[in-house]
């Protein structure tokens, strides 16, 4: 007995990346741009970012807050560490540049020029070393929600000023105890603060946007912090040292417009009696907010060009 079989057929197989019936190319965008969809992930423009980023500020002080709070929640000081640190550093400096190298000679009140080059100092390297880690250090976050992403860094900036302003009430306590006599020029500070913030905030972005891509660079930042540091003038007079002869004059150029230095002479000019007109950059004022413009403007148009690839990779 023969049996015979029919020959069988198979259709093509349909790739299951490609569906029988699904639009693709030119009619799925179509369909598209007909239901008012847009690409996951895409960059907005920048206007539309500014607005999405002002609806979101509730979250970023929110965000900050808690943050600020959570800092020091395990040690049994809490927030007075926020205080205690920077006091602690000046004590060190003063110890080892105003009685051992002799920093002090030529500077008047050099006790309260030191401790508000600190505590301002503090903020702005905490500001940029913040940024290094903004981004990379919240990779779950950024994975997870669809938010501005430049929320992270201006959020650390926040946080940092939060505590500055904490410390600022400290220093004000301090200055008066080392007698100085509050005056219209403590007004200054005010100005100074938020022209400082602004830089702050746009350097704090140009590092997030480097350390999402290069984490290594925030075990290099602490080198580079120091360096800026000890060119800013925190602990002796950058105006006593352009008064010699025996830097070259582009040497003496960065010192005059280094922004840390810039910001921090202004504090000391408002606060300080002794800390005159002469001791301060000409054109100080332009200078400070020509920083704060670059800073600010241009680190928020860097970081918001990169807004589609963080969290990637």
């Amino acid at each position: 007995m023969t049996v015979t079989t029919a020959p069988v057929t198979t259709a093509p197989a349909t790739p299951a990346s490609a569906p029988t019936g699904a639009p693709t190319g030119a009619r799925a965008a179509e369909l598209a741009a007909a239901h008012g969809l847009t690409l996951s992930g895409a960059r907005p423009s920048l206007p539309r970012y500014v607005a999405q980023l002002w609806s979101r500020r509730h979250f970023v002080t929110a965000y900050a807050t808690a943050r600020m709070h959570a800092t020091y929640s395990t040690a049994r000081l809490g927030q007075v560490w926020h205080l205690v640190t920077p006091l602690l550093n000046a004590a060190v400096y003063y110890f080892v540049f105003g009685i051992v190298m002799h920093a002090s000679h030529g500077v008047p009140d050099y006790l309260p020029f030191l401790i508000t080059g600190v505590f301002v100092w503090d903020f702005i390297g905490s500001s940029v070393n913040a940024g290094t880690r903004a981004v990379h250090g919240n990779l779950g976050l950024v994975r997870a929600l669809h938010f501005p992403r430049a929320s992270l860094p201006l959020s650390s900036v926040v946080q940092l000023f939060q505590q500055l302003l904490v410390t600022m009430g400290a220093l004000v306590l301090l200055l008066l105890a080392f007698g100085q006599r509050p005056s219209w020029s403590w007004l200054l500070a005010v100005p100074s603060l938020l022209l400082m913030a602004v830089f702050c905030a746009g350097c704090a972005m140009v590092m997030a946007r480097i350390g999402s891509k290069s984490p290594d660079v925030s075990q290099l930042m602490p080198f580079v912090l120091r360096t800026w540091m000890y060119s800013s003038g925190v602990m002796w007079s950058i105006d006593s040292m352009l008064a010699t002869d025996h830097l070259p004059h582009w040497v003496l150029l960065l010192l005059e417009t280094n922004p840390a230095a810039v910001y921090i002479d202004l504090m000391r000019f408002a606060l300080i009696d002794g800390f005159q007109a002469h001791s301060l950059p000409h054109h100080v004022w332009p200078i400070a907010i020509g920083w704060a413009l670059l800073a600010g403007v241009g680190g928020f148009v860097y970081f918001w060009k990169a807004e589609e690839e963080y969290g990637r990779g």
